[in-house]
């Protein structure tokens, strides 16, 4: 309040905090970006109300004796994977932190799985959305995003998705989700998360607490998650990473340095990196292990025929839930064991589930799929699981 107001309301025998209005030389602001971010959030809350829970499948095997083993069926998102948690996550991290508005273009760095979810809550709220992919993105991916409202950047390499991005949205006066850096802080780790949700649908069963969680590591967000809810809940219960093929990862994990990166990207499409991913915590995480791609996709064909078809990272995923399971059998203990299902198979008709793909890519599975079907059956963990191209 200006000097002349205050002498004027005091003459006037009036408190100066009390002048008239029509003295006062200014007015609150309208703050309509702030209506427009309540609005959003309430589409997005509204939206997460109407979604059930994901269901957790007890799945039994005679070879494995005494051990329970559970699938947490992420897949039944509306966008058809467990990156539909973290796309709502990244979303309204932008929007609390003022850095999406009501005209912001949404861009994306992705394999995929993530960009489709992040295409269903852009057309949610009407924002554009680019996704930034490699060439040999699954098409059925490319086909959500669009379906979705969303476009599709092509770039090369694996490596070249960070930088594609941050320029992309530079140009369009956008923001970078950046899935990659903002993963890990995005979710709240300590309610309302995959963690939460897996532990709570647990109570009731014979071993409600379960030795070991395994999920495989795409930004490290979720496994960060999990880790942290584990050690902040003060449970029994530990996290074991699973790391595939061109993925530096495994190797952060047993070196310490961060600063690994490698030359090209993982076939297995949502999980590896060739480069340490800030949202990556390993201090979070008991014990990796590094699988080959042919184990990962026979591990995914073996639960396609006793449960439904599901993605490669759903396989590896599997494959490393072998693993432990065969070390606790052979240590004589039992107890629950937790894995996540990442997405649905139809997504890789044309890869994964392609005879045809596989020969072009080198990639033989039947040896692996022999000894993952006689481990289930028999409990006998036999060559090749655990040989060439496994690191434990």
């Amino acid at each position: 309040m200006g000097n002349d107001v205050i002498s004027a309301a005091v003459l006037e025998g009036a408190s100066p905090l009390f002048a008239p209005l029509e003295q006062v030389p200014c007015h609150l602001p309208l703050c309509a970006e702030r209506e427009w971010a309540r609005n959003a959030i309430a589409l997005i809350e509204s939206d997460a109300s109407r979604s059930a829970d994901t269901h957790m499948i007890r799945l039994p095997f005679a070879g494995l004796s005494g051990i329970s083993v559970y699938l947490k069926d992420e897949s039944t998102h509306p966008t058809g994977s467990l990156k539909h948690r973290l796309a709502r996550s990244l979303i309204l991290y932008g929007i609390c932190n003022g850095l999406i508005g009501r005209d912001t273009t949404l861009v994306e760095a992705s394999s995929g799985s993530t960009a489709v979810s992040e295409a269903y809550f852009a057309r949610l709220l009407n924002l554009r959305f680019i996704a930034v992919m490699t060439r040999g993105t699954s098409r059925k991916k490319v086909e959500a995003i669009e379906s979705f409202g969303g476009t599709c950047h092509f770039v090369e390499r694996a490596g070249e998705v960070y930088d594609a991005a941050r320029r992309i949205a530079a140009e369009t006066g956008g923001h970078y989700l950046d899935q990659f850096t903002f993963a890990e802080r995005a979710t709240d780790w300590r309610t309302k998360n995959v963690a939460e949700s897996i532990f709570s649908q647990m109570q009731h069963e014979p071993d409600p607490v379960p030795e070991w969680v395994v999920m495989s590591a795409g930004t490290g967000g979720t496994s960060a998650t999990i880790g942290r809810y584990i050690r902040y809940r003060n449970l029994a219960t530990r996290l074991c990473v699973v790391d595939v093929e061109h993925s530096v990862f495994y190797d952060c994990y047993k070196s310490g340095d961060r600063g690994l990166t490698g030359q090209q990207g993982s076939r297995i499409e949502g999980i590896g990196r060739p480069r340490v991913e800030p949202s990556f915590v390993p201090e979070v995480v008991d014990h990796m292990v590094r699988v080959p791609d042919a184990a990962s996709i026979a591990a995914m064909r073996v639960l396609a025929g006793r449960l439904f078809p599901v993605g490669a990272s759903t396989g590896a995923n599997f494959l490393g839930l072998c693993w432990i399971a065969s070390l606790m059998m052979a240590e004589g203990r039992k107890g629950s064991l937790v894995t996540l299902v990442c997405d649905r198979g139809d997504r890789y008709a044309d890869t994964y589930y392609d005879d045809a793909w596989l020969k072009q890519n080198g990639l033989d599975i039947a040896p692996y799929v022999s000894a993952i079907e006689t481990f289930l059956d028999h409990g006998r963990f036999e060559a090749p699981l655990g040989g060439a191209g496994f690191s434990f």
